[in-house]
């Protein structure tokens, strides 16, 4: 009678009595299909504005102008995916991206130049970020109640400062920046900042114990608290992180405009929140993922262009807004479902 072989020694996949994929590769599977799938929706919207508008949406001026856009909703994103990762929420980026930036170009904060502006509008981000943290991590506030605190309290403020007007940066140092004697290799410098934060944003997240460890409170935040990890700590990072990513957008907001707006960043927390679920992060904590959440950031930056471009209203592209984020949490409902 043959004997059992046993697996190699020093093996660590563990293979069901069916033959199947262990479970961490059956995730990493998902997890390629899921992008292949954005990738794939991607092509699509750019091929579909390539036929409705070819001369323009193909035009090297308007790609750029596409990337551009998508880096000051991106970078806000990159943050707002590892709120929801660890099972939070951030109703305020957009208007803390609006009370930044108009903190940033008062004229008294001008007069310091260049580096005042920056250091402002990052500075007051992460001051942002600081009193979130700190109401839901140790004040025990429900993360929606505090952030919808926050939302309210910050466009009042940057009503209050702006007195409703626009305030016009003159800074030469920062007005170069948008224009396009200062891209490198045909790119702006708006993408690169982007670009850079994504990667630092995934190495974070897929390499580092932080990262780990805003999975796990995620994930189940009693277990990630009996397995060592401070959770009310974790979480304060957490949102002071996001408001970082909020000042750094409200920087490459005031140099793509050139001015300072009460009504910048509006509906940024939706964008924001819908690009992250397309992505394949999960409203509920426990996943998130930095290349899902740009693809899903650049979809919806694609199809704003395109509609934009073939003049159709912007009642028709919340609608369709709504429907891609309807769909991709019943995806996801589905498959989650399908795991249990």
């Amino acid at each position: 009678m043959t004997q059992p072989v046993s697996p190699p020694r020093g093996s660590t996949d563990k293979m069901s009595p069916m033959g199947e994929l262990p479970a961490w590769r059956s995730l990493a599977a998902r997890a390629d299909v899921r992008t292949l799938s954005l990738l794939g929706v991607l092509v699509a919207l750019i091929v579909i504005g390539g036929i409705t508008k070819p001369d323009e949406f193909l035009d090297t001026r308007n790609l750029q102008l596409v990337l551009t856009q998508a880096s000051v909703i991106g970078v806000v994103t990159v943050g707002m995916t590892f709120v929801i990762t660890s099972g939070g929420i951030d109703l305020s980026v957009g208007a803390i991206v609006a009370l930044s930036s108009v903190w940033a170009t008062t004229v008294a904060t001008q007069e310091y130049g260049f580096a005042g502006v920056l250091f402002t509008a990052v500075l007051v981000g992460v001051g942002c970020g600081l009193v979130n943290g700190l109401l839901i991590a140790y004040g025990g506030m429900v993360p929606f109640i505090a952030t919808l605190a926050m939302l309210a309290s910050a466009r009042g403020l940057a009503l209050q400062i702006t007195d409703g007007k626009t305030q016009i940066v003159s800074i030469d140092g920062i007005l170069k920046l948008g224009e396009r004697d200062s891209y490198m290799l045909g790119i702006p410098p708006l993408v690169l900042v982007f670009a850079v934060v994504t990667i630092i944003g995934w190495l974070i997240l897929n390499r580092t114990t932080f990262g780990r460890r805003t999975v796990a409170v995620g994930g189940n935040a009693e277990a990630a608290r009996l397995a060592g990890i401070d959770v009310r700590r974790q979480r304060l990072y957490l949102y002071l992180l996001s408001g970082l990513c909020c000042g750094i957008a409200a920087f490459l907001l005031i140099i793509l405009s050139g001015s300072g707006q009460n009504t910048n960043g509006n509906l940024y927390e939706l964008d924001a929140i819908a690009a992250a679920i397309i992505g394949g992060t999960l409203l509920s904590g426990g996943r998130g993922t930095i290349t899902g959440s740009v693809l899903g950031v650049l979809i919806f930056t694609t199809i704003t262009d395109i509609f934009a471009l073939n003049n159709l209203q912007s009642d028709v592209q919340q609608i369709a807004k709504g429907a891609i984020i309807v769909a991709a949490v019943l995806v996801q409902r589905r498959t989650a479902a399908s795991t249990t």
